[in-house]
C-alpha cells in the first residue's frame, strides 16, 4: 500500500474524498450532528492509515493537492455575502461590533486557559488562531513561533464542534435572528461553521462569510498583542 501511494500522485486525495463522501452519506442517512462529514472523513482516513500501516508523510505527499483548494474555497464564500449586501449596509455597526466581540472573546479565553494550565509561550500562540480559517491561522501560528500542525488540528476541531453544536446553542439561548446565527457560526467556527450556516439559509451563509473575513483580519491584528501578554 505504501508503494501504491508513493507511486501515485492522487491516491491519497482519492482516499480523502471517498471518506468525505461516506461522511456525507452517513449524515444524510442518520441525521445526527455527531456524523459531521469532516469528522467522519478524518476518523476513516486515520483508520485506513493505521490498518494498512501507511506513514503520514507518504499519505500527505499524494493528498496535499486538496489543500491547494483551501484559499479559493474561502474566497468563494464572498458570493453569498454579495447577494445579501443590503443587509450588511443596513446593520453595519451591529455586525462589526458582534464580530469584534467574538474575536476578543476567543483570544481572551485562550489567554486565560493558557494561564490556568501553565502553557508555554509556544503552546499558547499555537492556540490563539483556533477560530479563524486555516489559511490565515497557519500563517499566524508560524510567524509567532507556534506549532503549525497542532494549530491546524485545533482549527479543524473548533470548526467541527461549532458545526455540530451551533444549532443546539441557538435553541438553548433562544437565538432566532438569521444575522446573529450566521455571525456566530462564522466568527467562532470559521469555514466549517459557515458550511452549517449555509444549510440554515442565505442570510446565515452571507453573514458567516463576512465574519470569516473580518474575524481573520482582526485576529491577525490582535494576536500579536495577545502574544506579548505571555
Amino acid at each position: 500500500m505504501n508503494d501504491l501511494l508513493t507511486n501515485s500522485l492522487f491516491f491519497g486525495m482519492f482516499i480523502s474524498v471517498i471518506c468525505y463522501f461516506i461522511g456525507i452519506l452517513l449524515k444524510k442517512k442518520l441525521k445526527l450532528a455527531i456524523f459531521n462529514p469532516l469528522l467522519v472523513a478524518i476518523i476513516l482516513v486515520i483508520l485506513i492509515l493505521w490498518l494498512f500501516k501507511i506513514d503520514y508523510t507518504t499519505y500527505e505527499s499524494s493528498a496535499k493537492y486538496l489543500s491547494y483548494l483551501l484559499t479559493p474555497a474561502t474566497v468563494a464564500l464572498a458570493i453569498p455575502l454579495y447577494e445579501e449586501l443590503s443587509l450588511l449596509k443596513k446593520h453595519f455597526a451591529a455586525i462589526i461590533i458582534s464580530i469584534t466581540s467574538g474575536v476578543l472573546t476567543s483570544l481572551t479565553s485562550i489567554f486565560l486557559l493558557a494561564k490556568l494550565f501553565n502553557l508555554t509561550h509556544e503552546e499558547y500562540v499555537t492556540l490563539l488562531p483556533k477560530s479563524i480559517t486555516t489559511a490565515i491561522g497557519m500563517q499566524i501560528s508560524s510567524e509567532m513561533g507556534g506549532y503549525v500542525t497542532i494549530t491546524v488540528a485545533v482549527i479543524i476541531v473548533t470548526g467541527i464542534l461549532g458545526n455540530m453544536i451551533g444549532t443546539l446553542i441557538f435553541r438553548i439561548c433562544h437565538i432566532k435572528s438569521s444575522i446573529a446565527k450566521g455571525l456566530a457560526l462564522g466568527t467562532s467556527a470559521h469555514a466549517i461553521g459557515a458550511a452549517k450556516a449555509m444549510e440554515l439559509g442565505n442570510i446565515e451563509g452571507a453573514m458567516s462569510s463576512l465574519s470569516i473575513a473580518v474575524s481573520g483580519i482582526l485576529t491577525v491584528i490582535l494576536a500579536s498583542f495577545y502574544a506579548m501578554l505571555m
